[in-house]
């Protein structure tokens, strides 16, 4: 059985006695898999799936630039970090290996503690990278919870994502900050999952008493979130609580105005009234886009931020590229079109 305490590494070399001395340098740390040619080599990849591969690149056969292309070429390991130990130790040989996807290159004869740590800090960027894509996932997992218990589709939030992440470069963040907002813009509606069903799912227009439950779903869902270092969880709390304010000061859960009000919420804010108005829901159909962008001009300096609405505007033929991308199916599951 496999050791889940410890990481498996892949040794590449077609010289026995360097992969005994990495065997020695290697061995206390981690668990060892050994090919002595490149067809070996990506058999074992793809079939144990290792966490790091040290690779030679002089070798009969496949060399270990081929086998590094082979691997970077197969979406299914091309995540795996491949570290080049050889005697090419020229600069441009660097380079080339860099270049094809190598993330180190460690020049024989190499020294063993260089080695172990250059092989600890690639794995601890695997891990952190692991870690980020896990909570991504649970992100989108309680996303489509709420969607369940709201009777939306999944692509209202895909599309409302994306809407975000669209205006917020066009608004000057940086690719960083813009991927932060798409993986949390489909939190913004998560406390719905603490709103009855009978409110949320009603046809009609809502009691005053109902309206009141219903607004409860932002402070429900900053709650859900809870407060988090990671800069991407902490935007969504943030917009789950915010994304209801309004410019003017109208809105909910504590009536910010204007720039009080967190510049992400203002974001996905519009993003999301655009793609609630022109979606159908229990309650109303959907409105003709342009109808849509006619209240989004009004509703500017009252509920949504005066400097974005124009920006929107610019970036219409995209946000309209991913609304007919992401469209939601007809009611029968037949495909648009089909």
């Amino acid at each position: 059985m496999r050791d889940q305490r410890r990481s498996t590494l892949l040794l590449v070399d077609d010289e026995p006695a360097n992969l005994q001395v990495l065997r020695y340098t290697l061995q206390d740390e981690h668990r060892l898999l050994f090919a002595r040619d490149g067809q070996t080599a990506l058999a074992l990849v793809r079939a144990e799936r290792p966490d790091l591969v040290l690779l030679d690149v002089m070798m009969p056969g496949l060399t270990g630039y081929e086998v590094c292309k082979a691997l970077k070429a197969d979406p299914a390991v091309a995540a795996i970090p491949v570290i080049f130990v050889t005697a090419m130790s020229e600069s441009t040989d660097e380079q080339y290996g860099l270049e094809l996807g190598a993330v180190d290159y460690i020049a024989k004869p190499f020294n063993p503690h260089i080695v172990r740590a250059r092989v600890r800090n690639h794995l601890s960027l695997v891990q952190a990278r692991e870690l980020r894509e896990t909570r991504l996932q649970l992100v989108q997992s309680l996303g489509t919870a709420a969607e369940f218990k709201d009777q939306e589709t999944g692509r209202h939030v895909i599309r409302m994502s994306h809407f975000s992440r669209t205006l917020a470069l066009a608004v000057g963040y940086g690719e960083a900050a813009a991927e932060d907002v798409l993986h949390a813009a489909p939190m913004h509606d998560v406390g719905k999952i603490g709103i009855p069903d009978a409110i949320l799912q009603k046809p009609g227009p809502l009691t005053p008493e109902e309206m009141a439950t219903m607004r409860t779903h932002t402070v429900i869902g900053a709650r859900i979130i809870g407060k988090h270092p990671s800069s991407m969880l902490d935007m969504a709390a943030t917009i789950a609580l915010r994304h209801h304010e309004k410019w003017d000061g109208s809105g909910y859960p504590d009536g910010l105005a204007g720039e009080a009000i967190p510049h992400v919420a203002r974001v996905v804010a519009l993003a999301d009234t655009f793609d609630a108005l022109t979606s159908a829901r229990c309650y109303k159909p959907a409105w003709p886009v342009d109808q849509a962008l006619d209240y989004i001009r009004r509703e500017s300096g009252r509920h949504f931020d005066p400097e974005l609405v124009p920006v929107f505007m610019d970036c219409l033929p995209e946000i309209l590229r991913v609304r007919t991308q992401w469209a939601d199916e007809p009611p029968d599951g037949t495909k648009a079109g089909g």
